[in-house]
């Protein structure tokens, strides 16, 4: 069968169907290490109905689709690993409904955090998951993608009231409500929330929205220490401080960003913190972090209230990702992602720092550490087969380090290629009701085939 053909036909708009190589390229990788690998085709719906079609076509002919977004995510998700169908999503990103009323809204998948958040300032809303890139709604909601504001309102599963999901063979339905809360029977939402596309293809959500706060105030401590920037962010977070982003940045990374903004922060590990909320509770909480930061070791201690100087404060932590890849032209970027108890989070801090010295990398440590989530991030070449080893052991050992103190392989990248046998430690015989659920909803295993679990690999 000529699938390129069949889809043209189907569509009837050749333009949305492409083989460009250029196309093609575009959508064989995303910003990690992973190998990229090219899908047979590109395809541009536009359409809930659209999407039902091409699936309906792929799964009558056993062609893998790929659900794709903006590309950012990193654990090579959107790699279309058995060709077929790239489904890109982008032109699938309307606003469908705004209650700002009822605090929510209903968008199409292909719309961006930063498209949203423009369309919702007006009216004094926003959209708090920030994962750092500006990443499609529908591919956060896949990944179960959090970020920096999780401490305070938590990752994509807290803020999806119900999803539009078209299935493997083209049935569309709806999860979930409008509702704050529902009893009603399975709760369908939160079981495409982080599936990756391998269920279903996400054609719209009901997200929850936050009102702008009253008053933001940012910070930044320095210290000597890592260690001790880890025990100052535990400490503020075990102590009920409403803090709403905590975040921390090593000394690697701070240098990184010198050198890719031309800035000059102090080149040692700093928490950025931001809080707010009402004016005197804000003054009150930014004081008691004050003091917990100096009690921990902290050296300086800066603030900022004035809207433009606060961007400027969170520059080190907002670029950090992509300075520590021009750090290291022409290498792959890779970077782990693991969360662990607030209580653990100090240990696991040194104990990363010390498997990046013990195998003699180049490596950053940063993360949402409110939550207890960080990343160690590092640049290989993928011609030299001992870089990319030692990446990957330093990998292992703060996975394993995570598993063995009660923490998850994954925080936020999810599992994609990348973290599948760690998925399998973790959960075990669990994994096995995972795949009986994929067996159920994608019998014929064509939705982004060879992602999480292991099934005809």
């Amino acid at each position: 069968m000529d699938i390129v053909s069949a889809l043209k036909n189907l569509l009837n708009d050749g333009e949305r169907v492409s083989t460009n190589p250029a196309i093609l390229e575009q959508h064989s990788k995303d910003l990690t290490y992973h190998e990229p690998h090219a899908p047979d085709v590109v395809v541009f719906p536009q359409s809930t109905i659209e999407v039902s079609q091409i699936l309906q076509l792929a799964h009558q002919h056993r062609i893998p689709v790929v659900p794709f977004g903006m590309g950012t995510s990193l654990e090579g998700h959107v790699i279309p690993v058995r060709g077929g169908i790239s489904l890109d999503m982008s032109r699938m990103n309307k606003m469908v409904e705004l209650r700002p009323e009822d605090f929510l809204v209903r968008v199409q998948p292909g719309m961006t955090r930063e498209q949203l958040n423009q369309k919702l300032k007006k009216h004094g809303l926003f959209f708090p998951v920030d994962p750092g890139a500006d990443a499609s709604l529908g591919g956060m909601a896949a990944t179960n993608a959090s970020g920096t504001n999780a401490v305070r309102y938590g990752g994509m599963k807290d803020q999806v009231l119900g999803l539009e999901v078209v299935l493997a063979g083209g049935r569309i339905i709806r999860t979930g409500s409008m509702a704050v809360k529902s009893a009603a029977g399975y709760q369908l939402t939160n079981l495409f929330i982080g599936s990756e596309g391998t269920l279903g293809v996400i054609t719209e959500l009901t997200l929850k929205l936050s009102a702008i706060p009253e008053a933001v105030v940012a910070a930044r401590a320095v210290f000597d220490d890592i260690g001790q920037a880890g025990q100052a962010a535990a400490e503020m977070i075990s102590s009920g401080l409403a803090i709403g982003r905590i975040e921390l940045v090593d000394a690697y990374t701070i240098r990184a960003v010198n050198q890719y903004k031309q800035t000059d922060y102090t080149e040692q590990p700093t928490l950025f913190l931001e809080f707010s909320g009402r004016p005197a509770s804000v003054e009150e909480d930014v004081q008691l972090a004050k003091e917990m930061t100096r009690h921990n070791g902290a050296k300086a201690w800066e603030e900022e209230r004035d809207s433009l100087r606060r961007a400027r404060l969170w520059e080190a932590r907002h670029q950090a990702a992509l300075a520590i890849i021009a750090r290291s032209p022409g290498k792959k970027h890779m970077v782990t992602d693991v969360c662990v108890p607030i209580s653990v989070l100090p240990e696991a801090i040194v104990q990363a720092r010390s498997e990046i010295e013990r195998h003699q990398l180049e490596a950053a440590i940063l993360g949402h550490v409110g939550d207890g989530n960080f990343h160690v991030a590092f640049c290989f070449d993928p011609d030299h087969p001992d870089e990319r080893n030692k990446a990957l052991a330093v990998n292992e050992a703060v996975v394993n380090f995570a598993l063995a103190h009660g923490g998850t392989c994954t925080g936020e990248h999810g599992i994609g290629l990348g973290k599948i046998k760690y998925l399998e430690v973790q959960y075990g015989p669990a994994v096995e009701v995972m795949a009986a659920l994929k067996q159920t909803l994608d019998p014929r295993h064509i939705l982004n085939p060879g992602k999480i679990i292991r099934i005809g690999m």
